[in-house]
Parts: C-alpha cells; structure tokens; sequence
C-alpha cells in the first residue's frame, strides 16, 4: 500500500476522532464525581449495598427503566455518567419501609447508570451498571 494524500488524511482524521473520544468520557466521569461528592459530602463511598436493575441494552433512551432496592438507606440519588446533566434522581426514605424505588430516565447513549446511597449509619455505598442505547435519548 502506498501512503497517498487521501491516505494519509483518513489516517490523520481517524487519529484525531480516537484522541477526542477518550477526553468526553473522562469529563462526563469528572462530572459524576463532582455530584456524588456533593451527595456524601466528601465521605468515602465503598461499591455493593445496592440492587441496581437496568436494562443491558436499551433500544430507545428516551425512557429506560431503572430499579432499586436499598435496605437500609436514608437516601438514594441515581445518576446517568454520559448525560448533559448526570443527576437523574433522589429519593428520600424515612425511618419506616422499605428504601427500593423505580424511575424511568432519559440516557443520550451508552453509559454507567450509578446508583448512590446513605446509608443510616452515615456511610455511602455505590453501584454501577453499563446501559447499551441504540438510539440516544438527549438529542442523539
């Protein structure tokens, strides 16, 4: 194969999408961060604790149904990595019933639905599951 101009400009296009794509998922992941420290106020958050259910793949993300069950938990925020805006959803919980809930959320493509949780002895516990959209909810 000879490298010819029109090679060498796909070549150079394709490295420059490869070197974008990896810094708007790290930025959507510093977004997330920045909520869920809001959320514990800068307390550790350990993984587990948490039932998450999503769908493995979500054929429209205009509305994808999540699931929750928590036991024990004060409060519990659902977050979506690659949306705009990752904080979907908080539910309150008193001292009495059960701390499981259900919402349907809008996801612009693929991305970690996070589910966080206080717990009533203080801490914060947290899960993740990957949610494939085939057609993206937020203007995708």
């Amino acid at each position: 194969m000879s490298l010819t101009r029109r090679n060498a400009l796909a070549l150079g296009s394709a490295a420059f999408v490869v070197t974008l794509v990896p810094l708007h998922a790290f930025a959507a992941s510093e977004k997330t961060m920045a909520v869920i420290k809001a959320f514990s106020g800068g307390a550790a958050v350990i993984d587990g604790g948490i039932d998450l259910t999503t769908p493995e793949i979500a054929e429209n993300g205009n509305t994808v149904p999540v699931q929750f069950s928590a036991p024990g938990a004060k409060r519990v925020m659902i977050l979506a990595d690659g949306n705009p805006t990752p904080g979907v959803g908080t539910f309150n919980f008193g001292a009495l019933g059960d701390a499981s809930g259900s919402i349907r959320i809008r996801l612009a493509g693929t991305q970690d639905v996070v589910a966080i949780a206080e717990m009533a002895d203080g801490s914060y516990v947290q899960v993740a599951k990957t949610v494939k959209v085939t057609i993206g909810g937020c203007g995708g």
